[in-house]
């Protein structure tokens, strides 16, 4: 089970607090970036799909027959070790925040595996070409899985 976060302490400044909450969740550029890329190659997949075990989180894009998943991970909200940032003000609580959200990634992560599926992670800084080159590479592994 991921870790507990803390109540937020409040907004230390709200521009960045409304800069935040305009920030999208879900179909962010490097993610249709790669939904593109994956569809022109002639891939089919499913976006949004539920986590087996946990329908609360969902998988960025689902191979369902394969039973690959692949999440498209922002540097800042998923700890990226090359463009991860810890900000200083409440940095308490963003530090507890950003280490429970890893901690999540990996039960995620071993929800998905538990239940039979691989999983591929993408930073969002990645190339496009060798992220979907990836995604291929993996999706070829997991068709010829038993």
């Amino acid at each position: 089970m991921p870790a507990l976060v803390p109540p937020h302490p409040g907004a230390s400044w709200q521009e960045v607090s409304a800069r935040m909450s305009r920030a999208p969740r879900r179909e962010t550029a490097p993610e249709l970036a790669l939904r593109r890329s994956l569809h022109a190659a002639g891939h089919r997949f499913r976006v949004v799909h539920p986590v087996p075990g946990n329908r609360r989180r969902s998988i960025d894009i689902a191979f369902t027959r394969a039973r690959l998943a692949v999440f498209v991970d922002g540097c800042f909200w998923h700890g990226c070790p090359e463009h991860g940032t810890q900000p200083r003000a409440n940095g308490p609580w963003w530090a507890a925040k950003l280490a429970a959200n890893q901690a999540r990634d990996a039960d995620t992560d071993r929800l998905l595996r538990d239940a039979g599926w691989s999983v591929v992670r993408i930073w969002e800084h990645e190339d496009v070409a060798v992220a979907t080159a990836a995604v291929e590479s993996a999706l070829r592994e997991a068709r010829a899985r038993p």
